[in-house]
C-alpha cells in the first residue's frame, strides 16, 4: 500500500494570501512566508501553489512554486530570482496581498513500511523536500540527505535538514562546503553505504536522471519532482507535458512527482526559467 506523506487527499483552493515576510537567504534566493490558512491546512509534501504575483496585465499568468514548509496558517516558498516574475516577487513586502491557488499537483508518496528514506536535493531542489523531511521524521522514518549547491551559501534549507535527518552530507561546486563536485557523488556513496527503502529527488533534470539511474542500479525505488513551465496549473493548457512509459502526462496534475522509472528522460527539455 502507498499513501501520501501525510495520508489524505487535498483539493485546490483560491485564497487571498498576505506576505508575512520575504527574506533574502542566499545570493539570488528568497524565502517568502505567506499567511494562507486554508492552503496551509491541506497542503501535502511535494505539492505546489500557483501565485498571481501582481494584478496588472504583465503578470496575468501565475507562477508555480513548491511549498517548502507549512505550519501555523502559513506556507513558505523558497524561490530563485531568474526572470521577471521572480524579480517582482522578490520586491513583495510584509502586508502585501496576492492570491494563490493551491495546493496543486500530486506530491511525494511514501509506501507503507518505509523505514529509511534518502532525500537528494540539488540547488533549489531543496524546496519541495523540506516539508517531506519533517513529515518523514515525525512518522519515525530515518532520513538521510544528500544536498548539493554551487556554494556553501546556496545550501538553502541545510539547517532544516540537519534538524530532522540522522545524516546529512553535502557537496558544492567550489568546495566551500562538504565534498567538491556534484551531489551525485554523495548520493551514490549513501546508496551503497546505507541502503534506503526509497529515494526522493529534486534538482536539475540531469542530476535527477543520474540519481534515478543510481537508484535503479541499487534496486531502490525512486521518485523525482520535475519542473515544467505551467500556464493554468490545473491540467487544461497542456504546457507542462512529461513523456512517460505510459504516455504523455501533465506535471501540474499527474506530477510534479513521478516514479523515476516511469519518466522517459531522452529528449526532455531543459526546465524553463520563469
Amino acid at each position: 500500500m502507498t499513501c501520501t506523506a501525510a495520508g489524505h487527499d487535498t483539493h485546490p483552493l483560491l485564497e487571498r494570501v498576505e506576505v508575512v515576510r520575504n527574506d533574502r537567504v542566499a545570493e539570488g534566493v528568497g524565502l517568502l512566508v505567506l499567511r494562507a490558512p486554508r492552503i496551509a491546512a491541506t497542503v501535502q509534501p511535494g505539492q505546489f501553489v500557483h501565485v498571481r504575483i501582481a494584478a496588472d496585465a504583465d503578470f496575468i499568468l501565475r507562477r508555480p512554486f513548491s511549498v517548502h514548509r507549512a505550519s501555523a496558517g502559513a506556507v513558505e516558498i523558497l524561490y530563485q530570482v531568474l526572470g521577471r516574475g521572480t524579480r517582482e516577487l522578490s520586491m513583495r513586502a510584509a502586508g502585501d496581498v496576492m492570491d494563490a491557488i493551491g495546493p496543486l499537483g500530486s506530491g511525494w508518496r511514501v509506501p507503507e513500511g518505509t523505514v529509511h528514506a534518502l532525500l537528494v536535493a540539488g540547488g533549489l531542489g531543496a524546496a519541495p523536500l523540506g516539508m517531506l523531511a519533517e513529515v518523514l521524521a515525525a512518522r519515525g522514518v530515518a532520513v538521510s540527505v544528500a544536498q548539493g549547491a554551487p556554494t556553501a551559501e546556496r545550501l538553502v534549507a541545510r539547517d532544516l535538514f540537519e534538524s530532522v535527518a540522522r545524516r546529512v552530507e553535502v557537496a558544492t561546486d567550489d568546495g566551500s562546503a562538504g565534498e567538491r563536485g556534484f551531489v551525485t557523488v554523495v548520493s551514490e556513496r549513501l546508496l551503497a553505504a546505507d541502503r534506503p527503502d526509497m529515494v526522493f529527488v529534486c534538482g536539475p533534470e540531469a542530476m535527477a536522471r543520474a540519481v534515478a539511474a543510481q537508484a535503479a542500479a541499487a534496486g531502490v525505488a525512486c521518485q523525482v519532482s520535475l519542473e515544467r513551465l505551467m500556464a493554468c496549473g490545473i491540467g487544461a493548457c497542456l504546457s507542462c507535458v512529461v513523456t512517460t512509459t505510459s504516455g504523455r502526462k501533465r506535471a501540474c496534475v499527474d506530477g510534479p512527482v513521478f516514479d523515476a522509472g516511469e519518466v522517459c528522460w531522452d529528449g526532455t527539455e531543459v526546465p524553463p526559467r520563469h
